[in-house]
């Protein structure tokens, strides 16, 4: 069963909603730049505009993370408020993702107390545990159902999406505000350099010139209800393991190929009914090459135009899989005028892997006269694999 998408709100290196998506149309990829880190230089796509401080009475959640999620919350404020009204505070849940938390924050205290032996006064350990976020919503807004972060590495944000749903599937709750938000640290950059998935220039997802990824920041959060008469819902998804190692995909892509049928039989839906999907798209190999023959071996001939939103917002992790579904959620607001997020390409395809139908910025816009649905993949260390479906409300 569906659930209504009430509203969605999004902020990323590109901007917030609209603007975000008009520069992902247009591809551009000159937001994505080169800063210092402890490992060195790397290409990220960081957000630029300060969030105000939390009041003072959430002081122990005030981290960098803790605040963009509150300023992408502080837009949606008052359709959440007249969504909720006349609720028990019992039936509204909440579910985001996160990977890094506030691990940036504790970089700084760190920093500190090597220097003085004493941690900031306004130091707490709530600012970086992953409980974080979901601590500091449900405290901030009074919700008494479930609260809850999912931290699976790059599919917490898709997940959390899922787990919301499962919420109202089962009559545990009215509503869930859920999500995902990621904030640039060192700790990330230079755990990816030490796997040497690092790219020192802007990734390249699929092309044979690729060298790795790079990391982004930012987050989406999402209204979800009973359906009601809502524009966009969400239609279901699918999930799997790997169980294959702890930092590398199933060579195949079993797991990503499990993933998408489980997502295609629990909505009823079949390959020639997704409009466009958004990859995963990291730009290292093992990722590139496992996707395409994923994608190649569930849609066959029928080539389903995608693209990888990472070359243009660097990866989010336990954000991104938020942000692509607010993606998806653009594609079909556009009424029928379907334009989806470009990526650049050289063209130069890996030897050995399968051609994908990339959308470049010149691709004129989708005639689409089928049932309008969105698929957003995501795949993470250990084998987690999490596809989600949007469509409008004529699925």
């Amino acid at each position: 069963m569906s659930v209504s998408i009430v509203d969605y709100r999004y902020h990323c290196n590109l901007g917030v909603e609209g603007e975000a998506f008009e520069k992902a149309i247009a591809g551009n990829t000159s937001h994505l730049q080169k800063e210092k880190f402890v490992n060195g230089k790397s290409f990220v796509g960081r957000i630029h505009e300060d969030s105000p401080a939390l009041p003072p009475k959430f002081s122990a959640y005030d981290s960098r993370n803790n605040r963009l999620l509150k300023s992408i919350f502080f837009r949606m404020e008052g359709i959440w408020d007249s969504t909720i009204k006349g609720l028990s505070k019992s039936r509204i849940g909440l579910v985001l993702g996160t990977s890094t938390s506030g691990m940036s924050d504790v970089e700084s205290a760190v920093g500190t107390k090597t220097q003085t032996d004493d941690f900031p006064d306004d130091y707490h350990l709530n600012k970086h545990e992953i409980s974080s976020p979901s601590d500091f919503l449900r405290d901030y807004l009074s919700i008494e159902g479930p609260a809850y972060t999912v931290s699976t590495a790059c599919t917490s944000g898709s997940i959390a999406l899922l787990s919301a749903k499962r919420l109202i599937d089962m009559g545990i709750c009215d509503v869930v505000l859920c999500g995902g938000v990621d904030t640039l640290c060192d700790f990330t950059v230079a755990g990816f350099s030490s796997l040497e998935a690092v790219s020192e220039n802007r990734c390249q997802p699929f092309s044979a010139n690729r060298d790795g990824i790079n990391i982004g920041e930012g987050g989406a959060l999402f209204i979800l209800k009973k359906a009601s008469d809502s524009d966009l819902v969400l239609l279901g998804g699918g999930e799997s393991s790997d169980a294959h190692h702890q930092s590398a995909p199933h060579p195949e892509g079993r797991g990503a190929i499990a993933a998408i049928q489980a997502a295609l039989k629990n909505t009823g839906l079949s390959p020639e009914d997704i409009m466009y999907l958004n990859l995963h798209g990291t730009g290292t190999k093992l990722n590139d090459s496992m996707e395409s023959k994923a994608v190649d071996t569930v849609f066959g001939d029928y080539k389903v135009p995608c693209s990888s939103s990472k070359s243009l917002t660097g990866h989010l992790l336990g954000g991104a899989g938020a942000l692509e579904a607010a993606f998806c959620c653009e594609v079909l607001r556009q009424k029928k005028n379907y334009k989806f997020p470009a990526q650049p390409f050289d063209g130069a395809y890996d030897e050995g892997a399968a051609e994908l139908n990339l959308v470049t910025k010149d691709q004129a816009p989708a005639d689409w006269s089928k049932r309008a649905v969105c698929m957003s993949s995501s795949y993470a260390f250990g084998g987690s694999n999490s596809v989600v479906l949007i469509g409008d409300t004529g699925c």
